[in-house]
């Protein structure tokens, strides 16, 4: 079992920059391979990038390509999302997850934290 938690979030102007970090409890963190979801009021969950456990493979959704950095340092078991260039429509809580798949942790299942909070002001 995995548990996670979510930090870094804030309030900022667009344009911007924040880092997200996810800690994770849990001997086996450099085995799961990790991602970010995000929920804005009155809308779905929706993926925002993801990692292997080795770091070697990502993904990004459309919409954050180019802005937002996704990373891990399994020493350290945090993973990290790099946030540049933000607008307000990136304003939403924002979750951490891990499965020991890939492609499952970009379809969201498995762990997750409780999120952490990004407004992005105009």
């Amino acid at each position: 079992q995995v548990q996670l938690v979510e930090s870094g979030g804030g309030l900022v102007q667009a344009g911007g920059s924040l880092r997200l970090s996810c800690a994770a409890v849990g001997r086996t963190f450099s085995s799961y391979a990790m991602g970010w979801f995000r929920q804005a009021p009155g809308k779905e969950r929706e993926f925002v990038a993801a990692m292997s456990w080795s770091g070697s493979l990502t993904y990004y959704a459309d919409f954050v390509k180019g802005r937002f950095t996704i990373s891990r340092d399994n020493a350290k078991n945090t993973v990290y999302l790099q946030m540049n260039s933000l607008k307000p429509e990136d304003t939403a809580v924002y979750y951490c997850g891990a499965h020991l798949e890939l492609l499952r942790v970009r379809n969201g299942e498995g762990y997750w934290g409780q999120g952490t909070q990004v407004t992005v002001s105009s």
